[in-house]
């Protein structure tokens, strides 16, 4: 596996040779200094480029790079629609295991893009084109503080979804079911994310995907959350969910307390008696009440 000198020297040799490419920058877990160093650590690289579409006539360019395992151009693809405007990707993973996730910007943009992310550190700038950055830092990431207005929402979105996991799982439509569980686990975390930000006055990060929230939350309540995953079994689902809902009723509140923020307990309670009423009903039954 090439080192991480050896892979940034190419990324730079390669852009020295190119006049196309008037800067070179990097951010993503290799700028970040609170991120556990592996050797999975992408290697988020942008070229400042002109004549952008000069690249695109034939991608072999990157060729030089090193042999692939496989290469993605998300910004060519049907399936899911582009959404970086006139910028291009280059995602590449590498026989030696090594990854380049390589973006085309337009060097037009280079200010708007400086001003994207505080992660971002230049490597390259051959003209002193682009402006003073600031600290390199990963604020930009960190749990941030929800208005009583996303508190709320958080509540509600919750607690409305999960009459449709209940409705899904008394019909045995179990991905529909599973679907709807993964939205209100994501308000779990949403307000799992807000508990770790009163604990640490919201100065961190938890991570992309919440990677690094086991981190942050006690035993019993990580062990809780992963029991919020079920399998395809339909009664380890509706375990999953009414453990879902204990502990979105826990943290919501402790949430909601430190905050200053009233928790909707009525609300809440007339939900669960309505999702417990349901998970009894038998398969055949004509009406709900």
């Amino acid at each position: 596996m090439r080192s991480e000198k050896e892979m940034l020297d190419l990324v730079i040799r390669v852009a020295k040779e190119d006049n196309r490419v008037k800067a070179v920058c990097m951010n993503g877990s290799r700028t970040n200094p609170n991120v556990p160093k592996d050797p999975f650590r992408d290697y988020d690289i942008v070229y400042l480029v002109e004549n952008l579409p000069s690249f695109l006539e034939n991608s072999s360019w990157v060729d030089v790079f090193g042999e692939r395992i496989i290469m993605q151009t998300p910004e060519d693809s049907s399936l899911f629609p582009p959404t970086l405007g006139g910028r291009f990707t280059y995602l590449m993973l590498f026989t030696d295991g090594n990854r380049i996730d390589l973006m085309l910007v337009p060097v037009e943009e280079k200010d708007s893009y400086c001003k994207e992310d505080r992660l971002l550190a230049v490597l390259l700038d051959k003209d002193n084109i682009l402006p003073l950055l600031s600290e390199v830092s990963d604020q930009d990431y960190w749990v941030r503080k929800p208005t009583l207005d996303n508190y709320r929402d958080c509540i509600n979105e919750f607690w409305w979804v999960s009459t449709y996991v209940v409705k899904g799982l008394w019909r045995r439509e179990l991905l529909y079911a599973i679907d709807h569980m993964n939205s209100i686990r994501s308000m779990l975390l949403k307000m799992l994310q807000w508990k770790v930000g009163t604990e640490t006055n919201f100065t961190l990060s938890v991570g992309k995907n919440n990677k690094y929230l086991n981190k942050y939350v006690d035993e019993d309540i990580w062990k809780q959350l992963l029991n919020t995953y079920p399998t395809g079994d339909y009664q380890e689902a509706w375990g999953a969910l009414f453990t879902m809902i204990k502990l979105f009723d826990q943290v919501g509140l402790e949430v909601g307390n430190k905050l200053g923020f009233p928790y909707p307990l009525e609300e809440a309670n007339k939900v669960k008696e309505y999702l417990r009423h349901v998970s009894t009903l038998p398969g055949d039954t004509k009406e709900i009440y």
